[in-house]
């Protein structure tokens, strides 16, 4: 079948990565990318072209209103700052473009299901761009979550998420500007410690939230907005809670502890994995191998069964199907709204905060 053509909402540095990830499938390819700068697009183009070349060289487009309008372009990936999401996710919609969109989302929850609705209205299919969610540890992980033996009931999920910036990280990286990036580290990192705690509790959204801003943004307009350094706290309705913590101050780091009443289970790489052809977790003292059967498509071929890839590759199969997932829409909801009440927490000095069921 025709593979799913993609247009490059922007010449950020992420997108060098996913331009890699499409190149892996077998049923994508970039057509486009645009740029405010013609010069910038054609640039990013060559130097991606270099390493992961297409047959048909995508085309370099100066506007985003360009890419847009374009019939070569099946879907887009928005990587612009999450102030500017919302319009070029709606004008996508309405252009009949299929959308994968950085995170966080939106710059609140109301913004996002307006974003949302403009999809479904349209009817294309909406995604954000949380790679573990496409990986094959996430199944194995589910199971043993869900047997009832290995972990018992949830009671704790702890995660934490940061890495340490360059030194002109707060003057020069747009995640330090609030203007552009309120939620800041929350957002940029929090997202996934966010959505891990949603998934292992089956979407169950927490009782209520506690937030800290725990120094000032990175713009220097103390608390209101831009966190540098967050933590979080979830409370749920069945007893179990998550704690969580962000920083763009403090080395790498990105795991995720479990604990329930039988076990416990561990990761220390659950956003990216250290090595993508041996993943692994560890089961109370033990750690655990995943084995990944070999998969092959309709023509034999192989598949790359990395978690990047498989997020563009599960995109285009749904997309071919014809049908659009709800589900996926519906985790980036949930997700934008406790990240929400942490930050208006945190805004509020550390007061609880209700998170409506």
């Amino acid at each position: 079948m025709k593979a799913l053509r993609w247009g490059f909402l922007s010449t950020a540095g992420i997108g060098r990565k996913n331009w890699l990830a499409i190149h892996q499938t077998e049923n994508c390819v970039v057509s486009a990318v645009a740029s405010r700068e013609l010069g910038r697009a054609q640039a990013f183009i060559d130097a991606c072209q270099g390493t992961a070349p297409f047959g048909q060289p995508p085309v370099a487009l100066g506007s985003y209103e360009a890419l847009l309008a374009s019939p070569e372009v099946d879907a887009v990936y928005i990587p612009l700052p999450t102030g500017l999401r919302a319009e070029w996710v709606i004008r996508a919609a309405r252009a009949g473009k299929h959308v994968l969109c950085e995170k966080p989302c939106a710059t609140s929850a109301a913004e996002l299901a307006t974003m949302l609705a403009a999809c479904r209205e349209h009817q294309v299919q909406f995604m954000d761009g949380v790679m573990f969610m496409h990986s094959p540890r996430l199944p194995v992980l589910r199971s043993v979550l869900d047997d009832g033996v290995s972990i018992g009931d949830i009671r704790r999920i702890m995660s934490s998420f940061s890495f340490l910036g360059h030194p002109d990280f707060a003057q020069k990286n747009i995640r330090a500007q609030s203007s552009l990036e309120p939620a800041g580290c929350l957002g940029d990192l929090g997202w996934y410690c966010v959505r891990f705690a949603l998934w292992a509790q089956h979407w169950q959204l927490p009782r209520e939230v506690i937030g800290h801003n725990l120094s000032a943004s990175a713009d220097g307009s103390a608390g209101a907005s831009g966190p540098q350094e967050f933590s979080g706290e979830l409370f749920f309705d069945d007893g179990a809670s998550a704690g969580f913590y962000n920083s763009f101050t403090a080395p790498n780091q990105r795991w995720v502890n479990v604990s329930g009443t039988k076990g416990s289970l561990r990761m220390d790489d659950f956003v990216h994995p250290f090595n993508a052809s041996a993943l692994t977790f560890q089961h109370n003292d033990t750690l655990v191998p995943i084995h990944i059967p070999p998969a092959t498509d309709a023509q034999g071929r192989v598949l790359i069964q990395l978690q990047d890839v498989n997020m563009f590759r599960n995109f285009a199969n749904q997309v071919r199907s014809g049908r659009l997932d709800e589900e996926w829409p519906q985790w980036s909801l949930l997700t934008q709204r406790v990240q929400d009440a942490c930050l208006e927490s945190a805004r509020q000095g550390g007061r609880p905060v209700a998170v409506p069921p």
